[in-house]
């Protein structure tokens, strides 16, 4: 007999609530809950697929520890025995630093990834600290940072309200949107042709997304920052900054007219390909619009320039007056975030507080360039020690990080490694021991990450929709006993951990002044808690001190986790609103324009003006069935146009003697692949593409579908060295690659004879 369960989808950031059929244990069906107050029905594949991917027969279902060079079934017990074991006389003996943690693009999916990470790393107290975010958005983080002083201080574009919005190296109609939660992103975009508005799409590809514009640039592949320079410098050349109401809450404009003096449209237009009317026509639509909205991604992230280009999106929001405004860019308040402090001048934010042994790469938002955990396992210096030992969450390195090859061998040296995962893949392969996290139906789901970065304040809570298998372990609770067995506290109840926090966060919270439990006794207020779990009694514990929360009873009407449950499509809060100053924790409490360190990286950008390349120049691609490495391995979400191709210009296909269908070899710096060539002029002449997350070929992992067709992987054309000197996020699009078809041997010319 079926039955039926509500599931918030984890598998992209559009958050989309699902309503599941389930037949016993077994997730048969997905559809979108049309009831949810966020995506009102909205799915896209990889939702209607949930039941595929929950039900992988391929996912690991117990523990694996490594026995006489083997990966063999254990119980819990003694896999998280062989933990301690392998990491605490690591720490002790060589010190925190020689533990390096690595977080994955899965974790902000989940919400024991959320949760304790963070708990894991404050334990250790280790600086060697990767995650997937150098390489996708940390230029976000960075430039926010420094304009905010916080760096997950991020605005939105206000998608359902503006007049204007120009998309740059973003293609949401694939990827569903990113650092911009909003569930159908297409819908959205439709809806804001049909009331008026104007689209534009700055994309070297001819994308989807870019195929729905009003206009379409097709900019040279890493000039992003010079475009939108230029695009800053005609609003100042021409009067059209209007600051209005965001006026008295910025510094340095005068400053920051003088720093972009030089990017005429004239002096850039022979770099990014870009004719210099066009952009002026860019930059006055953008000034003259009722509301505008600029929003930049990966494809403006992964360039030489990416903190620079992040920094010039939200400039422009600002010259426009569109920053913090209905309709141009806003900042959401999630209903978890901490209780609103008054606004003043506070700590700011600083880049290089330490560097990475090797290559003295400064860290950016306590982290360092994962293109760099290689060198830091595989290298010896008189610098501290190497990374001996390693904890792996959630992440595949191998495939998302440069040059894989070389991460690959150094993996396979370290004293031990210990991988959350729930597949035996092309990194956790090398682990001494595999955490596997049940099906994401047996999980409770909140997304801690992506409301703070949705389009519409909203919050939505479900509990797992499957109870958990005999032999199973939650996430939460897998975490929760990392944490302890890597931090010298093995053996004690998992529960401890999520008492730790909770004492801690309500200890500062009676402390501070301007919190609604200011004053009260912390003992009392946590057996106010509620929830059946611990990771629920933190959730209700942060609902309630948050900037919506019922404060302990102090505002009746307020969040708390047994309101949020007698809503189960969600509690929707409202639009987006006007905060500043309060998001500002600037030293000066103002939006710093200018910030030094972007000051001092300009003169890097003035130079790429001189610089064109010569030969053809390589950028990614997203597909809307896969989500990085995930999901290949699902038989439902591959095939068709998710497949991996080398796309090619017509014109570069001819002047190559390359044919369509037929086998061409990529060369990069990093080393080479031979992929099936896909020629077309869906990208623009000195462009190929290839596609991010496959090169699922390597022995010992257990992906029987992905390693049926798996693909190449991209970034092993990369060789690291290439990185965005201010964030640490790897080069991965505009980077020069040589291609040829591959010329047939001798023998298989014979074998074709015969």
């Amino acid at each position: 007999m079926s039955r039926t369960a509500l599931r918030i989808c984890p598998l992209c950031e559009a958050t989309c609530g699902l309503t599941l059929t389930i037949e016993g244990s077994r997730v048969t069906g997905a559809r979108g809950d049309r009831d949810d107050v966020f995506s009102k029905g909205f799915i896209c594949p990889k939702g209607a697929s949930f039941g595929a991917v929950d039900g992988d027969p391929d996912r690991l279902r117990a523990p694996l520890l490594r026995k006489d060079g083997e990966l063999r079934e254990v119980s819990w017990e003694e896999a998280f025995d062989a933990v301690a074991a392998g990491i605490r006389p690591v720490v002790e003996r060589y010190g925190a630093n020689s533990v390096g943690v690595v977080l994955g693009n899965p974790n902000v999916h989940t919400m024991a990834g959320a949760l304790y990470p963070p708990v894991l790393l404050a334990g250790l107290g280790t600086r060697s600290v990767f995650t997937a975010s150098t390489v996708d958005q940390m230029p976000k983080h960075v430039s926010s940072g420094l304009l905010y002083g916080d760096a997950n201080a991020i605005p939105v574009p206000d998608l359902d309200r503006t007049d204007h919005l120009l998309l740059i190296g973003a293609n949401p109609l694939e990827s569903n949107g990113s650092l911009c939660t909003a569930p159908d992103f297409p819908g959205r975009l439709k809806a804001l042709k049909a009331r008026g508005g104007t689209l534009t799409v700055i994309d070297p590809r001819r994308t989807r997304t870019a195929r729905l514009a009003d206009r379409h640039i097709a900019i040279r592949p890493g000039t992003d920052a010079l475009l939108l320079a230029a695009m800053a410098q005609v609003l100042f050349a021409e009067d059209l900054v209007d600051l209005g109401a965001l006026a008295p809450h910025v510094q340095g404009l005068d400053e920051l007219g003088s720093a972009v003096r030089e990017f005429t449209p004239e002096a850039v237009t022979d770099a990014c390909d870009v004719d210099a009317g066009t952009i002026r026509v860019l930059a006055r639509e953008l000034a003259a619009a009722p509301t505008a909205a600029v929003y930049g991604r990966i494809g403006s992230c992964t360039v030489p320039h990416g903190t620079l280009a992040s920094w010039l999106v939200d400039i422009l929001a600002v010259l426009t007056g569109n920053l913090d405004r209905p309709g141009g860019s806003l900042f959401p308040q999630a209903a978890t975030d901490r209780t609103p402090r008054p606004a003043g001048p506070s700590h700011g934010f600083s880049l290089g507080r330490w560097h990475s042994r090797v290559s003295g790469h400064p860290e950016a938002k306590g982290e360092l360039p994962l293109s760099a955990l290689a060198e830091e396992i595989d290298t010896a210096t008189r610098e501290g020690e190497p990374i001996r030992a390693l904890i792996v969450v959630g992440a595949n390195p191998v495939l998302s990080a440069p040059d894989g090859n070389r991460l690959d061998k150094a993996l396979g040296s370290l004293d031990f490694m210990v991988s959350v995962d729930p597949y035996l893949n092309e990194t956790s392969r090398h682990a001494h021991v595999v955490l596997p996290p049940p099906p994401p139906a047996q999980s409770p789901h909140h997304d801690f990450a992506f409301n703070t970065l949705a389009i519409r304040n909203q919050v939505r809570y479900t509990r797992p929709a499957v109870p958990l298998e005999p032999g199973r372990t939650a996430e939460t609770e897998i975490l929760a006993r990392l944490v302890l067995a890597a931090t010298g506290m093995h053996g004690a109840d998992p529960s401890a951990v999520d008492d730790l926090v909770i004492g801690q966060s309500l200890g500062k919270a009676v402390k501070e002044p301007h919190s609604p439990v200011h004053g009260r006794d912390p003992h009392e207020l946590a057996a106010q808690l509620t929830g059946i779990s611990g990771p629920e009694r933190r959730l209700d514990m942060m609902l309630r001190l948050g900037p919506y929360g019922d404060g302990f009873g102090v505002r009746p009407d307020g969040l708390s986790l047994d309101r949020l449950l007698a809503h189960p499509h969600g509690i929707d809060l409202g639009p987006l609103a006007s905060r500043l100053p309060q998001p500002l924790k600037t030293r000066s409490g103002k939006v710093e324009l200018l910030p030094g360190p972007i000051a001092d990286d300009l003169p890097r950008l003035r130079e790429a003006m001189t610089r064109r390349p010569d030969g053809l120049v390589l950028v990614g691609r997203r597909h809307l069935r896969s989500n990085n490495s995930w999901m290949h391995n699902v038989p439902a979400l591959t095939g068709g146009s998710n497949r991996c191709t080398l796309q090619i210009h017509p014109e570069d296909a001819e002047r190559l003697g390359v044919r369509d269908g037929a086998p061409v070899r990529v060369k990069g710096a990093g080393g080479e692949v031979t992929a099936p060539a896909e020629v077309t002029d869906g990208v623009r002449p000195g462009v190929v593409s290839l596609p991010h997350g496959w090169g699922h070929d390597r022995p010992g992992t257990r992906l029987r579908h992905a390693a049926a067709d798996p693909g190449v992987n991209v970034n092993q054309l990369l060789d690291g060295s290439l990185l965005d000197p201010l964030s640490g996020n790897a080069v991965l699009n505009g980077v020069p690659v040589a291609v040829a078809p591959v010329t047939p041997s001798v023998t298989e010319k014979l074998t074709a004879l015969t």
